[in-house]
């Protein structure tokens, strides 16, 4: 829990202005006014292209559009959207004016959705017409919202069973002649929540100070290492943890943002980092096991990407290798949660990791990363004990920052443990401060009283050349309590068997570590955020060692 400040002993004679997401576009519009935003439109396809400087104008019409409704500071304006130009727009013309933008995850369960929309008491929702019919279904359900704004215009505007009011004619009735108004820096500024995986997902709160400093933070070298040469596009969702922060650190650094819309099959990703020479692209492995089968299959390549940054679930090394070894990509690792706006590490080579063999970095570049400035991490036992930093003492991962939330929001009790936010992560971290996820703390496989990282066992299946996704599950096992069981997916016309793949990992880990089984399935469930649902897996696999005792595939 935070303490009170002290007053200062002796003030500082610097000027005193809040850090507020409205002053981020203010610098972007001034300074880099004619650099480009490019966003693939919802409704029809088609590309829209426009500056900082306009998007400044129309966040500003959207500010006072939401006043002539009736939007009060601080209540809270959800948006079922894709990465598109008026989404950017939401961002800063809601919490500039000071209310709550509410980033909410369409590909939730209609129950899910009901609830989120209820429990952040949003007054407006704004959507995607690609949402027409999810709105519908909500609308009878969440009697608080008191306008469905469409983001389209009105030749595209859907024919719904909800009244509905139409984006483009409301920032028409607009001069946009606005001034951004000055508040408390600790005011609410965006709402996320967690995917809820189990029970209800939970909101974090985000403000106006942890999101300026969390987006100044992800744009420095040993961050994201953005500037204003960089096109950046984020194809992770801006659903999704505000897009990992990009359409704040872009507009801090003036870069061209590239925006997908709803398009994010591997053609289209590609023929859109290709036509607006993207630089650097952001995303979950899923979206980026897409492209590389695109970019395989119809054997082109990449003509100015340079950098991906992959986070949501782990980088496979596979992966990792494949852009920078196929295609001259450099494939980054980052880490970070919902809790935590999102970003804690991200994996570059420090002077001295630089300094050392091509293996000893690739060893290093495999973890999850170093903390950014503004978050510090620490590993501890079942009792708390801080434990050591030597690359292979494992605990559970507990972080704290200057961005990470101390409640959820509409929860009095706090998630904290002495100051520290637990994460449910499993991970240790070496001696030049990389961390590394071995586990998420529900999904290590505890065999005998040892424990095995599901996340090295799944990492060593997706090497194989046949195989597409893959994860481990602990199964029931009448004698060692629980054995590493793996589901896989196979690639398009690939014909691996239960015990080449096996074999394949004799001598890559301990014997006891290889899996007992290995089950064939046509696909994985994922969650909404492109994680692979092993709850799911395991509600339906947890008996199957002791079912198929001695059976084999």
């Amino acid at each position: 829990m935070s303490l009170p400040l002290a007053p200062p002993s002796m003030a500082g004679q610097i000027m005193d202005m809040p850090l507020l997401v409205s002053s981020i576009l203010q610098h972007a519009a001034r300074h880099f006014g004619t650099t480009e935003i490019v966003s693939r439109r919802v409704e029809d396809n088609l590309l829209h292209r426009y500056t900082w400087r306009d998007c400044e104008v129309r966040s500003k019409q959207l500010a006072q559009a939401l006043a002539r409704l009736g939007v009060e500071r601080g209540q809270r304006v959800g948006t079922l959207a894709w990465n598109t130009h008026r989404h950017v727009e939401a961002y800063y013309g809601v919490s500039g004016g000071g209310a709550v933008v509410h980033m909410i995850n369409p590909r939730l369960f209609c129950e899910q959705l009901t609830f989120i929309v209820n429990d952040a008491d949003d007054r407006v929702v704004m959507f995607d017409v690609s949402f027409a019919a999810l709105v519908d279904e909500l609308a009878p359900q969440c009697p608080q919202v008191r306008h469905w704004i469409a983001m389209t215009d009105r030749a595209t505007l859907p024919a719904m069973q909800t009244r509905v009011l139409c984006y483009e004619d409301l920032l028409a009735s607009e001069d946009g002649v606005y001034e951004w108004p000055e508040f408390d820096e600790r005011s609410a500024c965006g709402l996320c929540y967690t995917s809820g995986t189990t029970g209800h997902p939970k909101g974090a709160l985000y403000t106006h100070r942890s999101n300026v400093l969390h987006a100044m933070a992800s744009a420095m070298p040993d961050g994201l290492g953005l500037s204003s040469r960089n096109v950046v596009m984020p194809v992770v969702p801006m659903f999704h943890v505000n897009a990992w922060g990009i359409p704040y650190s872009s507009a801090v650094v003036g870069a061209k943002l590239v925006l997908p819309g709803r398009a994010l099959d591997g053609a289209s990703v590609y023929e859109l980092i290709e036509r607006e020479k993207v630089t650097f692209a952001a995303g979950v492995p899923t979206v980026w096991l897409a492209l590389l089968n695109h970019v395989e299959q119809a054997g082109v390549r990449f003509s100015t990407l340079e950098r991906t940054l992959v986070g949501g679930s782990a980088l496979p090394p596979s992966m990792q290798d494949a852009f920078q070894d196929k295609y001259g990509v450099q494939a980054i690792h980052a880490w970070g949660m919902t809790e935590m706006s999102p970003l804690g590490t991200v994996c570059k080579l420090s002077a001295s990791l630089a300094e050392r063999s091509p293996e000893a970095q690739q060893h290093s570049l495999r973890k999850q990363g170093h903390a950014l400035f503004g978050v510090d991490m620490k590993i501890v036992d079942d009792h708390g004990t801080e434990l050591p930093w030597d690359g292979t003492t494992f605990g559970d991962l507990h972080v704290r920052g200057l961005w990470v939330i101390e409640r959820y929001f509409n929860h009095d009790e706090s998630p904290l443990k002495d100051g520290w936010f637990p994460t449910g992560d499993v991970a240790t971290i070496d001696a030049d401060g990389y961390m590394q996820i071995t586990d998420r703390s529900k999904d290590v496989v505890k065999s005998g009283g040892e424990w095995i990282s599901s996340i090295d066992v799944e990492n060593i299946a997706i090497a194989h050349p046949g195989v597409a996704e893959a994860a481990c599950i602990a199964a029931r096992h009448p004698k060692w309590a629980e054995r590493p069981l793996l589901v896989v997916v196979r690639k398009p016309g690939a014909h691996v068997t239960r015990d080449e793949l096996l074999e394949f990992y004799v001598d890559k880990v301990a014997k006891w570590w290889i899996p007992d089984e290995v089950v064939f399935v046509n696909e994985l469930p994922h969650t909404a955020t492109g994680k692979i649902q092993k709850l799911k897996l395991r509600a339906h696999f947890a008996d199957y060692l002791v079912e198929h005792a001695g059976a084999a595939q």
